[in-house]
């Protein structure tokens, strides 16, 4: 029943998917201002598809903020990514930068307001990054980062990539952290069926030590991952 209902969501989200981002790239083009609507609508459908078709379901809890801060999400599977829109009013997003080469999408990305990472990059690149984060923030909109780098599995801790520490520093912005349980049931091709719970953690004040920054973060992230 599990593998079932697993071919029905990738069909049906995957099908949306190619006709949003037409529509997207139209939209990028002759009116950008709409396109977070549009970018809004692929990720509400996206969870649309996964309750009605594979049988998953999202949980918040706690608040977000209320003005522009920097969200440090736990990383687990693809899903918090594509639900980012849903979750939060609007976000920049920091995304690797391989990511924009991929055709169409990448497009969008750009003109939605994702800012890539250099992971390797010089001092150029960083300070590029910083400055469309500032605009984002000037802007009224709140940033994303995934402080991991990477997906981590459940039941697992990883590091947080020193650059993230950078970007609290850089943009002088609270830090809310917010875990995430997806692993066990989005984290694979056949799908579970089960609740997944957004947790948003307690803001972190800007101007603190680096070290007592990550051991907030980290802690506060992994708060699901038991």
């Amino acid at each position: 029943m599990n593998l079932l209902r697993s071919v029905a969501f990738y069909v049906a989200f995957y099908c949306a998917t190619a006709v949003l981002v037409s529509h997207a790239l139209v939209v990028a083009r002759w009116a950008p201002r709409h396109l977070p609507v549009v970018v809004r609508r692929w990720s509400r459908v996206h969870r649309w598809c996964l309750a009605r078709l594979a049988g998953i379901h999202v949980r918040v809890e706690g608040n977000r903020a209320e003005q522009p801060v920097l969200y440090a999400l736990r990383h687990e599977a693809f899903f918090e990514a594509i639900d980012l829109p849903c979750l939060l009013d609007r976000p920049a997003i920091f995304a690797k930068r391989e990511l924009f080469d991929l055709p169409g999408w990448g497009r969008v990305a750009r003109s939605y307001g994702l800012v890539p990472v250099y992971r390797e990059a010089g001092a150029k690149a960083l300070r590029a990054m910083l400055t469309e984060a500032r605009r984002m923030v000037a802007d009224g909109r709140p940033l994303a980062i995934f402080p991991e780098g990477t997906r981590t599995a459940h039941g697992q801790s990883a590091l947080l990539r020193p650059g993230f520490v950078g970007i609290y520093k850089a943009t002088g912005l609270p830090i809310v952290p917010v875990a995430v349980d997806s692993g066990p049931l989005y984290h694979r091709w056949i799908k579970r069926p089960g609740t997944i719970t957004f947790r948003f953690g307690a803001p972190i004040p800007p101007g603190l030590p680096r070290a007592e920054v990550e051991q907030r973060v980290l802690a506060a992230i992994n708060a699901l991952n038991g």
